[in-house]
């Protein structure tokens, strides 16, 4: 694809060029650099066939890649994704239409590829709603005090022992366990071979400070079974009160609210500490209704996964359904035409939906981007409504559709790509 600058072009990334085509991200993002354990590990992953090169002559100025996901939606259905990455362009060729280029190649790729969504975390959020990205997932950052936060625990339904061990000589179970919770919540991803290094990924010199990456394992103490576990690092400080350490924990999984609950006990409990963070937790996190006082929490909401219809019909019809809806809907999309026009979405709780073209009146009008939005059944139509972004053709036709839209937990992404 020729940008409107004649000078430079878009093309597939080459496999011998990946090192050169990553310095240049880098440099979009600063140039501080990563450590070499961090490089590999992204080397890895990228799909070489799905990456895209912004080129000046033969020179490199320009990076973008996709993963190809799949993506947990309402309903426990998994569904086919491109994740969007690695997207730079050189301080120096910026506002020449690169980007749109690189954006417009990968959604005509996405869609050939019958892929219906394209997802993305993204450095700067205001970019990508032009491309008709939407947030659709938001993730909890807390901080909580040693000492004046306690955990309430949940009835037991049996006896637990918590065991420190090796992340990555634990690896395979705690994956088997993150595959078994996975389907259970919008937004999260089964993880393809090599993705579960991802969790467990602890460059030396990317610690700020802290500790080795740690893990503690729950398990069954008659069966040795694998009830859930948490991975966290500490990082030692002292003042002229004394121990002042603080913990910061990076995931915690459990089937069993209690067992989830006696590893946030474990956390809160570590000798030398005064302050535990969680930087990604569920919107929704039991752990919020575990604690005594949630004002010791000081939670905040963070944007997180931001999610593109690429083939709009397609995408409807694979997500299950709070309750029945039946409705025409009025869609604009600048950036990808063939999803513009008049939709009717007929669905309802375990059964398969329809989505056809219509030339029956419109009932409400939206943008694709706040379709995506909604799509995970996290952001409520009736408040992109009340921002002016949803217009009730028909009144009345707004809050049941609204309702269908929404999932019982929160959409919640569990790491970054």
């Amino acid at each position: 694809m020729t940008i409107r600058h004649p000078d430079l072009s878009v093309r597939p990334l080459r496999a011998e060029e990946w090192d050169t085509w990553y310095d240049v991200l880098d440099v979009a993002f600063g140039g501080a650099g990563e450590a070499p354990e961090e490089r590999a590990l992204w080397h890895e992953l990228t799909e070489v066939e799905r990456s895209l090169a912004v080129c000046e002559g033969e020179r490199i100025v320009g990076t973008a890649s996709a993963f190809s996901f799949r993506l947990v939606v309402p309903g426990g259905a998994v569904v086919p994704a491109a994740g969007v990455t690695m997207v730079g362009v050189l301080p120096t060729h910026r506002r020449r239409g690169a980007l749109t280029a690189m954006m417009r190649r990968q959604l005509d790729e996405v869609r050939a590829a019958g892929e219906s969504l394209a997802v993305l975390t993204a450095s700067e959020p205001a970019i990508y709603g032009r491309f008709g990205y939407g947030q659709a997932t938001r993730k909890a950052v807390v901080s909580m005090a040693r000492g004046r936060v306690r955990v309430h625990t949940p009835e037991r339904r049996g006896d637990v022992v918590l065991r420190l061990v090796d992340p990555a000589a634990e690896l395979a179970r705690c994956e088997e366990l993150y595959a078994r919770l996975a389907t259970g919540r919008p937004g999260m991803l089964l993880r393809l071979p090599g993705w579960e290094k991802l969790p467990v990924l602890d460059a030396p010199q990317s610690r700020g400070g802290f500790s080795a990456l740690q893990s503690v394992v729950a398990e069954d103490p008659a069966t040795g079974e694998l009830l859930g576990y948490a991975r966290y690092a500490v990082k030692s400080e002292w003042n002229e009160r004394g121990a002042a350490g603080v913990v910061r924990v990076r995931t915690v999984q459990a089937e069993q609210p209690w067992v989830y609950a006696r590893l946030w006990e474990f956390l809160l409990d570590l000798d030398l500490t005064e302050r535990v963070e969680a930087f990604n937790l569920p919107a929704d996190d039991p752990l919020l209704h575990l604690v005594s006082d949630v004002r010791h929490l000081t939670p905040r909401l963070v944007d997180a996964m931001f999610v593109r219809l690429v083939d709009l019909p397609k995408a409807l019809e694979a997500r299950g359904w709070a309750q029945p809806v039946d409705v025409v809907l009025e869609v604009t999309d600048a950036f990808c035409p063939w999803n513009a026009g008049r939709w009717r979405l007929t669905a309802a709780p375990g059964k398969p939906a329809s989505c056809v073209r219509t030339d029956e009146p419109a009932e409400l009008e939206l943008d694709v981007r706040e379709l995506g939005s909604a799509y995970l059944g996290g952001t409520s139509l009736v408040a992109l409504a009340a921002a002016g972004l949803v217009r009730e053709l028909r009144p009345g036709a707004l809050e049941p559709v609204s309702a269908a839209f929404r999932s019982g937990l929160e959409p919640w992404l569990p790491h970054n790509f």
